[in-house]
């Protein structure tokens, strides 16, 4: 295996808009917003920045298809600027294309933004015609929660699990999220809901109720990495927060060309991780990782991914989350900041978001939700479907 990147890049700045309807806001303002606080806290002069990377979903509706919008709302020095998107993992995206310019020697600063205005469409899903030719003939009319709905019943056929019990379980999962986004300011939904009407809610996709399925935002979020050298030059706040690693897997088909896969867990979650693992260095993740931000699109998903990132055993998650290991007060927090279920999914912002959350909590500065000296935290996207996805693994903390 290739060496990586690890302790190759540093993270010295990080900012992030205010997640929700932000009816007032256009995109550009948003990016403007976290990109402000990014270029405070890392305090530094705009013209230091050398290249940077646009994470951007929803074209369409956004500000277009290319870098010039990142470029000339934020009046960056006519440097180098890309726009990426890989589905909900868009804004990670972003992020490794920055970190890996700086790991390579390209640049000395560089800048990562995802960006996304989802609401003034006035649609209640993500705004898409259609998903590609693929998905149009092979599988019309898909949803999201369908799709994934599909997860909790296969998980319950593969492992033999009651379906009540799993509900539970999942109502945990939605109601730890709510009782997490009601202590950060900047979350779209800050009010705590009972497991009662959890489980009480109206259905979407049986098994997933509307408390089961996060919703879509408005919001941007923002990164400025640098080099460990450099960035001990610039000073700071705070210890020194580098990469461990940033990991990638996509589907190769395998999902839906044959049955080898039984739809109970995310085939590419669990590669990724096993890559993420082995660049970090870590040994085992149970005991060695502190936090993490997962991609709870929905409440199964949260669920699973831990069986996947190796945190539970198999078939063992569901009994975990009900144990509280995962709570604000467990072994391994997760979504502590209220995750995508309550933070709020902007597509291109999420990764970001992510990663946000854990340089807050490494620095000690997160208020009301700061969590006791973590030194190394995980982020996970998954972008797409259970059976044809992207999923993105990023591993940061201090040196």
């Amino acid at each position: 295996m290739a060496e990586g990147i690890r302790d190759k890049v540093a993270i010295i700045g990080m900012g992030c808009s205010q997640f929700g309807e932000r009816w007032d806001c256009s995109a550009e303002d948003l990016m403007v917003e976290s990109f402000g606080e990014a270029l405070a806290d890392a305090n530094i002069e705009r013209d230091r920045i050398e290249a940077a990377w646009l994470g951007l979903s929803s074209d369409d509706q956004g500000p277009g298809k290319s870098a010039l919008s990142l470029s000339s709302t934020l009046r960056l020095p006519n440097i180098a600027a890309t726009r990426v998107e890989n589905m909900c993992a868009t804004g990670t995206e972003a992020l490794r294309g920055a970190v890996y310019g700086v790991a390579s020697g390209a640049y000395d600063i560089a800048l990562a933004l995802g960006v996304e205005k989802l609401k003034d469409t006035g649609y209640g899903g993500l705004p898409e015609r259609t998903k590609g030719t693929f998905e149009d003939l092979w599988f019309p009319s898909v949803t999201a929660p369908g799709s994934f709905a599909q997860f909790a019943s296969a998980y319950v056929a593969r492992h033999g699990v009651d379906m009540d019990q799993l509900k539970e379980a999942m109502a945990h999962v939605s109601w730890k999220s709510h009782e997490n986004g009601a202590l950060n300011p900047k979350a779209h939904l800050r009010k705590r809901v009972t497991k009662e009407k959890i489980l009480g809610a109206p259905m979407i996709a049986y098994p997933l109720g509307l408390f089961d399925c996060c919703g879509v935002s408005d919001g941007s979020a923002c990164a400025i990495v640098t080099t460990p050298a450099l960035a001990e030059k610039l000073g700071g706040n705070g210890p020194l927060i580098t990469v461990k690693s940033m990991q990638l897997a996509l589907s190769n088909g395998s999902e839906i060309s044959h049955d080898s896969w039984d739809g109970s867990y995310a085939m590419t979650t669990r590669i990724a991780s096993e890559r993420a693992y082995r660049e970090a260095g870590i040994k085992d993740p149970r005991t060695e990782i502190d936090l993490i931000e997962v991609h709870d699109c929905f409440s199964i998903t949260e669920l699973v991914t831990m069986e996947d990132l190796g945190l539970s055993d198999i078939g063992h998650g569901w009994q975990d989350v009900l144990a509280g290991k995962y709570d604000s007060d467990g072994e391994i927090p997760c979504n502590i900041d209220g995750g995508l279920k309550c933070f709020g999914h902007p597509i291109g912002a999420t990764g970001l978001r992510m990663v946000y959350e854990l340089y807050q909590q490494l620095r000690g500065t997160a208020g009301d939700r700061q969590l006791n000296a973590p030194k190394l935290g995980l982020t996970h996207n998954l972008g797409g479907f259970p059976n044809k996805n992207v999923s993105s693994i990023s591993v940061i903390g201090t040196c």
